[in-house]
């Protein structure tokens, strides 16, 4: 199973903590915030791991180097400006293959297990009628109280709809859905999650449990402390 870590961006929100340290590096719990993705993923069975950067780049890279501290394999996507989401996964597309595969913010924090999406992989893999894209949605967080999609009943995503939940940051997707996108072109994720929910194309869970967003430095203090105080519940 191949993922994505999605660590190319700037952090503005994050200054001055950022200016000169790129955000997946900022340290909560005593480690940093990309490694204790690196290690979920690889207790999750996600061993090929793709990571895509722009700013300070090379800061991560001589972090990680190729992931063999972790018991994982490290293809390294450099972009010279961020590209976005959709525009980060576009020009990594030859480093992911063809197989269905997960991305995953670098800036959020979750006790989510990523194992639990192994078997929609092997599905989507195994049977091209199954949607093309899968969702993990969390309950709306303060900063975002009117969510960005609404689950039917069967388990696919709305744009309309209530309660409506916010995504939570990690998804799985078919690789051919960015084979349009042009390399370096700068494009997010929104446009193409709205087309594959009108064409009912998309599905989604909700997730409950421990799920921060790390975007400024009052919230990566405050998970840091939490950590502190629990730091059996990290993960």
């Amino acid at each position: 199973m191949k993922a994505m870590i999605l660590a190319a961006g700037r952090g503005e929100r994050m200054r001055p903590l950022t200016d000169h340290t790129p955000k997946p590096l900022l340290t909560v719990g005593g480690k940093p915030l990309i490694v204790w993705h690196i290690e979920k993923l690889a207790a999750a069975g996600f061993t090929e791991l793709v990571i895509n950067h722009a700013w300070l780049g090379a800061q991560i890279e001589s972090a990680l180097g190729d992931g063999s501290a972790w018991g994982v394999h490290i293809a390294w996507s450099r972009e010279e400006t961020a590209l976005e989401t959709a525009g980060g996964i576009a020009f990594a597309r030859e480093l992911i293959g063809d197989a269905p595969f997960l991305s995953v913010s670098a800036d959020i924090f979750s006790d989510y297990d990523y194992a639990r999406l192994a078997p929609r992989l092997a599905a989507m893999a195994a049977d091209p009628k199954l949607p093309d894209a899968h969702l993990v949605m969390v309950p709306n967080p303060p900063f975002h109280p009117g969510g960005d999609f609404a689950l039917t009943e069967d388990g696919l995503l709305a744009i309309e709809g209530s309660p409506k939940y916010n995504y939570a940051g990690f998804s799985v997707h078919r690789p051919q859905l960015f084979d349009h996108i042009a390399a370096g072109t700068k494009l997010a994720m929104r446009p193409i999650w709205n087309t594959l929910i009108a064409q009912c194309r998309a599905s989604g869970e909700l997730h409950t449990g421990g799920w921060d967003n790390i975007g400024t430095p009052a919230q990566l203090a405050e998970l840091d402390r939490r950590l502190a105080v629990t730091p059996g519940n990290a993960h």
